[in-house]
């Protein structure tokens, strides 16, 4: 099958991609040939539920997986071609992480915590010092970089996170089920942290579980069965529980 030409500007491309796994004799299609562009400047949500596909396309894109078929181009770089060493390079280049379980280090300051990412870059102490404090005031978090997570909310501790994956300067910030692990109210702060992060500029890749988080989003893509199932709006794309309750096969995966 002839590659599709990517969308101009695109960031980055999927065509055709495919995952399967081999489990007692049997081949599993976590994927089965997901094709769609995100542009720089973008917020997407990826939404879906659980056996969808979207976690393992979630690790494909943040270059934690290669797909077993298909392609994947970041920045215009097939990923398949990269070495280990390599997609771990792309990976801190271009890829701000941020987990449902914030991943923070429980010892060390938030100002700390924002700044390792820099330290695997090489850059010196006092750039990184500097860099890590505009990140956290982005945020919100000037007056909290000396404390500790455990000092903090689950609300501060996602912020924290944010920056983390902010400090970098990213191609692109992967969000997985950001506000899973938060309240209604603090998940709402975050979410609009978020809308800012992308009226700023920012490409913003959040995966939920969640048809009301997908809805914030400028554009959701829902998969169900490995395969892409809607892409549009996120207003529109996402029903309301109302019209999900008449029609459930649309959220079965």
């Amino acid at each position: 099958m002839k590659e599709a030409p990517p969308h101009l500007g695109a960031l980055l491309a999927l065509h055709e991609i495919k995952r399967l796994y081999h489990m007692g004799g049997e081949t599993i299609a976590a994927l089965a040939g997901v094709t769609f562009d995100i542009r720089k400047g973008e917020f997407v949500a990826i939404v879906g539920q659980s056996g969808s596909g979207k976690s393992t396309l979630m690790n494909i894109l943040g270059c934690l997986d290669t797909p077993s078929s298909g392609t994947y181009k970041l920045r215009g770089t097939d990923v398949k071609d990269l070495s280990d060493d390599q997609l771990s390079d792309l990976r801190n280049r271009e890829i701000g992480f941020i987990f449902q379980s914030f991943q923070l280090l429980p010892r060390t300051t938030a100002l700390e915590n924002v700044e390792l990412p820099l330290v695997y870059r090489g850059i010196s102490k006092r750039e990184r010092r500097l860099r890590a404090k505009a990140a956290l005031e982005r945020v919100g978090l000037g007056k909290r970089m000396g404390h500790r997570p455990n000092e903090l909310s689950g609300g501060q501790r996602q912020r924290v996170a944010i920056a983390r994956a902010l400090v970098a300067d990213p191609s692109i910030l992967l969000a997985d089920e950001p506000t899973g692990n938060l309240d209604s109210a603090t998940g709402k702060e975050i979410m609009q942290l978020f809308r800012d992060l992308h009226d700023a500029g920012n490409t913003i890749i959040v995966v939920t579980h969640e048809p009301t988080i997908a809805a914030q989003c400028a554009r959701a893509v829902r998969l169900a069965d490995g395969l892409v199932l809607s892409d549009g709006p996120g207003a529109e794309l996402v029903a309301s529980p109302e019209r999900r309750s008449q029609a459930p096969e649309a959220m079965t995966a």
